[in-house]
């Protein structure tokens, strides 16, 4: 009996990839996705990734992690400051209004956030965070939640030769 009721119970569970939204990220076409249950794309826009080719292995490295990870906190960030290391010291609003943390294994300054470059969209420019315009991240706000599932697809130099 105990048997059919944890059947029963199984069955009624949805699996997580299947039924409910979630965003891919693609650091090969810099693009954010926010896909639902029906593998529908309920929204997507330009993003900028890490500098560098490759997964995210140690700090400072300038890759964006690839994988799946989860929104473990959404953070308004509007008072943050940051220094990029251009001589030009912390400056204020560096990550935008928003800022989404992403479970990283071994890091726990990763995620999504605005900008106050939005010229660097479309570009390999961050330290390793996926970043977006301010008006994209305030615009992804309304689909998102904490256990957000984000998959973050990889890339590598080979393949945007490929594709030039």
């Amino acid at each position: 009996m105990v048997r059919y009721i944890i059947a029963a119970l199984m069955a009624t569970m949805p699996l997580f990839s299947f039924a409910q939204k979630h965003i891919v990220v693609s650091k090969k076409t810099l693009q954010l996705n926010v896909i639902n249950e029906k593998n529908d794309t309920l929204f997507t826009c330009p993003i900028a990734c890490g500098k560098n080719y490759g997964n995210k292995k140690i700090a400072d490295d300038f890759k964006t992690p690839e994988g799946e990870f989860e929104i473990t906190m959404m953070y308004d960030a509007t008072s943050w400051k940051h220094d990029f290391g251009d001589g030009k010291g912390m400056r204020l609003g560096a990550y935008g209004p928003l800022f989404f943390r992403l479970n990283v294994p071994g890091f726990n300054d990763i995620g999504i956030h605005g900008t106050i470059f939005p010229e660097s969209i479309g570009t390999r420019s961050s330290e390793g965070c996926v970043r977006m315009r301010n008006e994209d991240i305030k615009a992804l706000y309304k689909y998102c939640y904490v256990g957000m599932k984000v998959i973050i697809e990889p890339s590598s130099l080979s393949d945007t030769l490929m594709t030039s």
